[in-house]
């Protein structure tokens, strides 16, 4: 299958089990349409055990595997989901929050990584240098599942805007922390450096030129944005933004994650201000939503058939079960040590270490990392035990964290 009769698929898919979705199981979009994705599959795999001749699950598993899942997420969907992401978070409340938003996004990523790391090492027997990779790549929370959730969630503006930066910063974070350790443990891999002063240049050059590229870039798109006044022309700056911005750190080898969040911060506050009619912040504000919400459809369609991608056995499920708390732990750890070290300086309201740690969710960023490690023995456990955590997190966390807010960060100033 050709990108275009891939691209089709998808979407007559998503299409399909959204509305499938809407009119029974009745789950927000996404979720649902993840859980239908996810029936749909084990119902193929079981009619083949009653059918074996039919062979319809290795059909269909020649064509997940045909989809370059790592590929399509990374270096395509990826940056235009963190860009819109990104768009509506104010500058102006990121500034109030923004030591608990860095403490996370660093001193947080570092703890669930070695806190995981050190775990699925005992747990497994797994090389310590293969097991922080794992830590790494199953650290980062995804913004497009949070962000979702959000929406669903009845949270005070701080809170909510803490939870948003947190999480469109340290999967960036994590990201150049992935690469530099699978340079550490895949010495001999051509595509990730090694050395101590490589991977020190690899984390600054990927983590500060990422941040520099998307501000020099919004900069420079809002600069043009205040010289024309054409809603269609200045959609299509921000369009073109996102993809070249994107696709232009990549190749000269900076964060592309970090750089798709800074440019969209900067357009979506001091751009949508300064720089936009109101006309125009209109379009510009549904055009993304409408982005965000159909690309969020298709990548948790791809999180719900890549399950034909993974190697269902018994020992690497239930490593796979075991790690679910190995990573909520990873994730309290880098939510409370911050919160602790800001309380003597900062008021925070009730239920904040409890809501950031159940909504921190994975998804589909940790399958991509998973993917898109060096064939060793050990990428088979580490992708079944990625993605049995995602699922859980998606499913469980993504359906109760709204009640789990309403319930424990109650404030009379709630909206």
């Amino acid at each position: 299958m050709n990108i275009l009769q891939i691209a089709s698929l998808l979407i007559v898919l998503a299409g399909v089990f959204g509305t499938v979705n809407y009119l029974f199981l009745k789950l927000p979009s996404a979720i649902g349409i993840l859980v239908v994705a996810l029936l749909a599959s084990m119902a193929t795999m079981g009619f083949d055990l009653v059918f074996p001749g039919w062979g319809i699950s290795d059909q269909v598993r020649s064509v997940v595997l045909g989809i370059d899942f790592s590929d399509a997420l990374l270096e395509g969907m990826l940056g235009l989901l963190l860009f819109a992401g990104a768009l509506h978070v104010k500058l102006s409340d990121l500034k109030a929050v923004w030591p608990t938003v860095l403490l996370m996004a660093t001193i947080g990523v570092g703890l669930s990584t070695a806190i995981v790391g050190f775990g699925f090492s005992w747990l497994t027997g797994a090389p310590i240098l293969i097991a922080l990779v794992f830590g790494s790549l199953i650290t980062p929370t995804d913004p497009v599942a949070v962000l979702g959730v959000l929406k669903e969630a009845n949270m005070r503006k701080s809170l909510e805007t803490q939870i948003a930066g947190e999480s469109l910063f340290n999967d960036g974070v994590a990201y150049v922390v992935f690469l530099v350790l699978v340079g550490l443990a895949f010495p001999g891999d051509a595509h990730h450096a090694s050395g101590a002063s490589a991977v020190v240049s690899l984390f600054l050059q990927e983590a500060v030129g990422g941040a520099v590229l998307g501000i020099g870039l919004g900069w420079l798109v809002f600069r043009i944005m205040r010289l024309v006044d054409d809603y269609s022309l200045e959609v299509l700056l921000t369009l073109g933004l996102a993809f070249g911005g994107y696709e232009l750190a990549i190749w000269l080898h900076v964060s592309a994650p970090i750089a798709a969040v800074c440019a969209g911060l900067l357009i979506g506050d001091i751009g949508a201000k300064h720089g936009m009619s109101g006309e125009t912040r209109e379009y510009v504000d549904k055009f993304w939503v409408l982005i965000d919400e159909i690309l969020n459809a298709v990548l948790f369609l791809l999180i719900g058939i890549e399950v034909f991608a993974v190697q269902l056995e018994q020992s690497f499920l239930l490593t796979g079960v075991m790690s679910i708390a190995l990573a909520l732990v990873g994730r309290l750890a880098a939510v409370a040590v911050p919160v602790l070290m800001l309380k003597p300086f900062r008021t925070f309201g009730p239920g904040v270490i409890q809501i950031m740690t159940w909504g921190g969710l994975k998804g589909g960023i940790s399958v991509a990392l998973a993917l898109s490690l060096p064939d060793s023995e050990w990428k088979p456990l580490i992708l079944t035990t990625t993605y049995v955590i995602v699922v859980f997190s998606i499913i469980v966390q993504g359906l109760t964290v709204a009640k789990l807010a309403n319930k424990v960060g109650r404030e009379p100033d709630l909206v």
